[in-house]
């Protein structure tokens, strides 16, 4: 009987501020990966423009584990691209867990994942789910706060990930950087604590979102905005564009709601924190 697995990996909001490179968390779009061994190779995907051949990020994930000849690859994502939101850390994963399940190979999948990815913090959350503290090895985890929701708001302009690192100065003022160890530090006891209060403290970023601004300013102006439309504070979503509005639930309806009309040209969702990381089943 030929072996197929199905897997379900989440999507992921990096850096959360003055996490840069980090701190993560999953949220509730997800990407579907259905391997199967079959007569040949081929791709299929529900995403237009995602490659359909070895270059598909999900196959790589998949080869860099174990020979690709002979299977058949289904791909199905919510996860919008170049939008910081995960969607090449999900594909990643995916592959790396597929592949990893299907021959019990034990692999190091978030070692391995980190390299193809390129830094941490995205693949960390996909594959454990909830939130991530990246510190060398070893992602420490915790569940979501009871309570915290998010709204995100997706700019139509998308954000290249190189070009939003090639923004950042290899050096950064002493000042900067103590502000962003004390606010991180804030905000990991505020999720720790379920402390909105403290939560809110926590989301200040003198690091990267201010650096970058020139590249999304219309997510600039949004962040500006999240206090006055009812949230907790916002975040840039990665590399961006994505604005992530952090809520307690009963504030999350009035903050959708602002955003749908004060930002009619975003892709405007209520998403949640996802405790759930990487999936796997069998399909028989």
């Amino acid at each position: 009987m030929n072996r197929r697995r199905l897997v379900r990996v989440p999507a992921s909001s990096a850096n959360l501020g003055p996490g840069y490179d980090a701190l993560a968390a999953a949220l509730s779009l997800g990407l579907e990966l259905e391997v199967e061994e079959a007569g040949g190779f081929s791709v299929e995907c529900d995403v237009p423009g995602v490659p359909l051949d070895r270059s598909n990020l999900c196959v790589r994930a998949f080869e860099a584990l174990r020979p690709i000849d002979g299977h058949a690859f289904r791909i199905r994502s919510e996860i919008p691209v170049a939008a910081g939101l995960g969607s090449s850390a999900a594909a990643i994963v995916a592959g790396l867990s597929a592949a990893d399940h299907m021959y019990e190979l034990d692999a190091p999948i978030f070692e391995v994942a980190r390299e193809l990815e390129g830094h941490p913090d995205n693949v960390a959350a996909a594959l454990h789910g909830g939130f991530v503290v990246c510190a060398g090895d070893d992602p420490a985890r915790f569940d979501p706060p009871a309570g915290l929701e998010g709204v995100i708001a997706i700019p139509p302009e998308p954000v290249s990930t190189s070009d939003a690192r090639a923004a950042l100065p290899s050096d950064v003022p002493l000042t900067d950087a103590v502000h962003n160890v004390a606010h991180a530090s804030l905000l990991v006891l505020g999720l720790a604590r379920d402390d909105f209060s403290l939560i809110g403290r926590g989301l200040s970023d003198r690091l990267h979102q201010g650096r970058r601004a020139q590249l999304y300013p219309r997510s600039m102006e949004l962040l500006g905005l999240a206090t006055e439309m009812g949230a907790v504070g916002a975040t840039i979503s990665g590399a961006g564009p994505t604005v992530l509005f952090w809520c307690h639930w009963q504030q999350t309806g009035a903050v959708l709601a602002a955003l749908s009309e004060r930002a009619a040209e975003c892709d405007v969702r209520r998403v949640m924190f996802a405790p759930g990381g990487a999936d796997v089943s069998g399909i028989e």
